[in-house]
């Protein structure tokens, strides 16, 4: 049986805190898709964006060292 990756902010997908590098790597999407999303949330002003990214860049924990 496979163990399931937890949620972590990406080490290694990272420009600004890893969120969106992490949640490429949790659910098996491109990392490009996600930051694609992400600035597509920014577009609007900002706030449907920023709002959640901080969020998640304090909720989710940093991906441990290997």
């Amino acid at each position: 049986m496979a163990t399931q990756r937890g949620l972590y902010r990406s080490r290694r997908h990272r420009i600004i805190a890893g969120v969106a590098g992490g949640l490429a790597e949790r659910f098996g999407v491109p990392v490009w898709l996600v930051r694609f999303i992400w600035i597509l949330l920014f577009i609007p002003g900002g706030l449907p964006g920023v709002v959640p990214y901080v969020i998640l860049w304090i909720i989710i924990p940093l991906e441990p060292e290997e």
